[in-house]
């Protein structure tokens, strides 16, 4: 899109409200609103903003930043006409004072290591699949964990009655653009996931940001709370961010298949997984980024928690879904829809690549259950484990040379440093769960 085409829209639709949207390093949606009288001042990347409020970001001393706008990531926001008055937003990079991309902005970061596979002669592909609960609210407008409906898996009416929500979600990113391939109820009461076409990747994951904005936003109209927190109920299933990858070749074709090869995939898919395995434990501190995130990787509730691979085995970190030609691809599976998808996308294609560059080679592929499978039987097949905490996960990431490189030196200090106090913080208070269980017998 070229901003003649976006003033046009911006006139033909009478958009009066303008926002200039961007992320900080955990991944959370900031935006500047602006009036009208200063769209073709965003436009050419002349808005500033204060980046020491940002978390993350810079000092107060250095704190003058500016937003430059991807013209392809302009929209109208369906939800937000009123009387034939329209709102747009448009997803920004931030730059520092002197006019050099900012290296603290996970988008440009994003863009840096794509780049990079680019010259290698590779482009990703990505889908994410990102599940989330529709919970009710309580007299005072805060969040429950009381679910609105009684649904299970692939449910239909009348059980289902988060249906109507999740419609208008699917509506509202249609008029976005979105191309939707699927939705349904997921496993657990009050759980769905809608599915999206793939995309490039830095489009992948400005998709993945703008999904969860607009499923917040629309569950709001009708009184619930959507969260894409992982585990906000004990005993049932948590919500996951599947992540379906591909590298592509300069040519068009698909890196990942070979119609001759066993199973049909090439010496670079295998070398990819076997670089995915090997980084696992390293990246979980930025595709799992929370306390809550180690709830939900644990045997029992379809979350991967083994580093092996399989083409069937849903126990598996890494599965190859059925599809060949165009749609081969891995999907990891123990993401969670809480990342960054910025950061995630970059850790896991350079975990895959440092496989691609060094023709590692996966171990065997695992068909049986490795739920079911003993410890001295895992140790046997090389079946490693990820992070059971937090803790682990960012002790991991900070051994991790490869992480070093791929966040770049200012996010991977920014990163650390904030995961250690959010485990600090966790670590020092006193639960419900203590209370239960000492507070009458000590």
């Amino acid at each position: 899109m070229t901003r003649e085409e976006i003033m046009q829209i911006i006139e033909d639709e009478n958009i009066q409200f303008f926002r200039l949207q961007f992320v900080d390093i955990f991944g959370f949606m900031k935006n500047v609103a602006i009036p009208q009288s200063q769209i073709e001042k965003a436009l050419d990347g002349d808005m500033m903003f204060d980046g020491s409020s940002i978390d993350g970001f810079v000092r107060i001393d250095e704190s003058d930043m500016y937003l430059k706008p991807d013209y392809d990531t302009f929209t109208v926001l369906p939800w937000r006409n009123k009387e034939g008055i329209a709102a747009a937003r448009i997803i920004c990079d931030v730059y520092k004072s002197d006019g050099s991309p900012f290296e603290g902005c996970p988008r440009v970061n994003l863009k840096r290591v794509l780049a990079e596979a680019k010259e290698l002669g590779y482009t990703m592909n990505v889908g994410t699949e990102a599940e989330f609960f529709l919970f009710e609210k309580d007299e005072n407008g805060c969040a429950t964990t009381i679910t609105n409906d009684v649904a299970g898996y692939f449910s239909l009416d009348p059980e289902d009655t988060g249906n109507d929500c999740r419609r208008e979600i699917i509506e509202t990113l249609e008029k976005m653009g979105f191309e939707i391939e699927a939705s349904h109820h997921e496993v657990a009461e009050g759980q769905h996931e809608i599915n999206f076409k793939y995309a490039d990747a830095l489009t992948a994951a400005d998709n993945t940001v703008t999904f969860k904005w607009v499923v917040k936003s629309i569950a709001s109209k009708y009184g619930l709370h959507a969260t894409f927190m992982p585990k906000p109920i004990f005993g049932i299933n948590g919500s996951g961010m599947h992540t379906n990858q591909s590298l592509f070749n300069a040519d068009g074709t698909n890196a990942f298949f070979d119609e001759s090869a066993p199973l049909q995939l090439s010496k670079i898919a295998y070398a990819y997984i076997a670089g995915s395995l090997k980084h696992a434990r390293a990246f979980a501190a930025v595709t799992n980024p929370l306390v809550n995130s180690y709830k939900r990787l644990v045997p029992g509730y379809e979350a991967p928690v083994y580093c092996a691979w399989s083409a069937s085995n849903r126990s598996a970190l890494v599965r190859i879904p059925a599809a060949r030609g165009l749609s081969t691809r891995t999907e990891i599976r123990c993401p969670d829809p809480t990342c960054n998808p910025y950061l995630a996308l970059a850790m896991m294609l350079n975990s895959g690549l440092d496989g691609v560059k060094n023709n590692l080679t996966p171990p065997a592929e695992v068909k049986r259950d490795i739920f079911k499978m003993t410890a001295a039987e895992m140790e046997e097949e090389g079946i490693a484990v990820l992070p059971a905490s937090l803790q682990e996960a960012v002790e991991e990431l900070k051994a991790s040379e490869l992480a070093k490189d791929t966040l770049g030196e200012h996010i991977f200090g920014k990163y650390i440093e904030a995961k250690e106090k959010e485990w600090d913080s966790y670590r020092t208070a006193v639960t419900e769960w203590e209370l239960d269980e000492y507070l009458s017998i000590y």
